[in-house]
């Protein structure tokens, strides 16, 4: 069996796995066919991580399957959508990342989306624009992104609704 990237330490988090090496991506050519079959054999299991998450190299998490595992990269190497953390002949883990919410920002005027845009930037959020609207990444809670733009929502100089997916 190939090394898979993953080890089990010692002492009383002995059966904790912890994957430190990503062994390439599912669009790898020389990785597709090993997972196609074991997919048709239901062995591919998903950790589906938040794309903030993909920044970090050491995290735990629980994959799809249930089971907690632990990645602990080395600087070089970065999470992505699809990264392969386990493959031998009976099982694969692999990185999904969950799709984004995103929070649409419809401003009423110009001098809302300077105002709307000078905020979402002091706060240090992800956003995206969509003509005039600005879309503010979802990385916590919708209550705490809204409550940081209470003064806008209630005094009607923006409107808000939250997507599903996109980029």
């Amino acid at each position: 069996m190939p090394h898979d990237g993953h080890h089990h330490g010692d002492g009383p988090e002995a059966a904790l796995p912890v994957f430190t090496a990503i062994l390439g991506s599912r669009h790898d050519p020389a990785l597709a066919e090993a997972l196609h079959r074991l997919e048709h054999a239901h062995a591919v299991d998903e950790l589906i991580l938040p794309r903030a998450d993909l920044a970090r190299r050491r995290l735990r998490a629980v994959t799809r399957a249930g089971r907690e595992v632990a990645v602990a990269l080395p600087r070089e190497q970065k999470l992505s959508d699809g990264a392969v953390l386990a493959l031998d002949g009976a099982a694969a883990l692999v990185v999904r990342v969950e799709a984004e919410r995103w929070l649409r920002l419809a401003p009423a005027d110009a001098a809302a989306a300077l105002a709307l845009g000078y905020h979402a930037g002091n706060l240090h959020w992800r956003v995206r624009f969509d003509g005039a609207d600005l879309m503010v990444a979802l990385e916590g809670p919708d209550a705490t992104y809204l409550d940081r733009l209470r003064d806008f929502l209630e005094t009607g100089r923006a409107t808000a609704s939250v997507e599903e997916g996109g980029a």
